[in-house]
């Protein structure tokens, strides 16, 4: 963690519990947004246009939280736009780091070691965790966002003139069920897996635990009519977010998170729903279970001996 631009301690899983034990997860720090013309978005301050080139996205093939944005930047043909750094894995004593895993990217635009690096060429005086997604301007070398749900819409409209259209994964016409459906998958299932694998108390890893349950028992049920995605047959911003967690499920919150009920396999309805959007052109580019495997498994207050499972053997 940094505190005032410093690096204080060793990377911990545990960023802030409540006092039974609840996980609680840090909230983003920049949040300025890409706009057409450069003025202030929603939230953060202007002087960010988008531009292609311009921008690069820096990631983990293991966050989920990440790869909502690399799911995002595929489907809306963004690649030759926005271009990506991804971090080794095996999370170190220092966070996330460049290069030494297959797969992993040396951080050859800004030459860092450690993601704490970009942070605090951002904010000298940075404290908190540093987290990817990071989305980078190379023109003033700064992060511009790390909130994924910021990043997401931001590639599927500002940018969109920029890539080959692609879905609307925020149409107007949805964006209130969206926004109510996003907030359900957040709390009980997104972050909730997480809540059950950090829990510090019985009482909050069952509390979790149960609604992980809930919500996919609940999720199995409204796929059952036979839609192609969760609100009907166009794929939407929540189907990101439900797909990035199923496809890491049955691989590491089964049993390192001890979401251990029942794998995704048993489950029918989601497990085809989980290879439908797998097989959407560009999706699976951005899956790479070594990398899944290998970071949950690196974190020691888990899994202190560190030794990553042979299987599952796909997805």
């Amino acid at each position: 963690m940094l505190v005032n631009g410093v690096w204080q301690e060793n990377w911990q899983p545990v960023q802030q519990e409540d006092g039974d034990g609840r996980f609680i997860r840090q909230t983003s720090s920049f949040r300025n947004w890409v706009t057409a013309d450069g003025t202030a978005g929603v939230t953060g301050r202007g002087g960010f246009k988008a531009e292609a080139g311009r921008y690069h996205l820096y990631v983990a093939y293991i966050c989920p939280w990440a790869s909502r944005a690399l799911v995002a930047r595929q489907l809306k043909g963004l690649t030759d736009v926005i271009s990506v750094s991804v971090v080794n894995p095996v999370l170190t004593d220092q966070g996330w780091a460049f290069g030494g895993f297959s797969g992993a990217d040396e951080d050859t635009l800004n030459g860092a070691h450690y993601m704490h690096e970009l942070y605090t060429r951002a904010d000298p005086n940075f404290t908190g965790r540093a987290t990817v997604p990071v989305l980078w301007d190379k023109h003033t070398r700064t992060i511009v966002n790390n909130e994924s749900a910021d990043i997401v819409r931001m590639l599927n409209s500002t940018f969109s003139h920029l890539g080959n259209q692609g879905p609307d994964l925020y149409p107007a016409v949805l964006a209130e069920d969206i926004d109510a459906l996003n907030g359900y998958l957040y709390e009980n299932l997104n972050n909730g897996v997480y809540k059950a694998g950090f829990a510090t108390t019985q009482f909050a890893y069952k509390e979790a635990y149960n609604r992980v349950f809930a919500a996919l028992d609940e999720l199995e049920s409204r796929l059952a009519d036979g839609r192609k995605f969760l609100f009907g047959d166009d794929l939407t911003e929540s189907d990101i977010r439900l797909f990035v967690t199923l496809v890491r499920f049955d691989a590491a919150y089964f049993g390192l998170f001890k979401c251990n009920r029942n794998t995704l396999k048993e489950m029918p309805n989601l497990h085809r729903y989980m290879h439908r959007v797998l097989e959407l052109e560009g999706v699976q580019e951005t899956v790479k279970l070594a990398h899944i495997k290998a970071g949950y498994y690196s974190i020691k207050a888990l899994n202190p001996t560190g030794i990553v499972p042979e299987g599952p053997r796909g997805i």
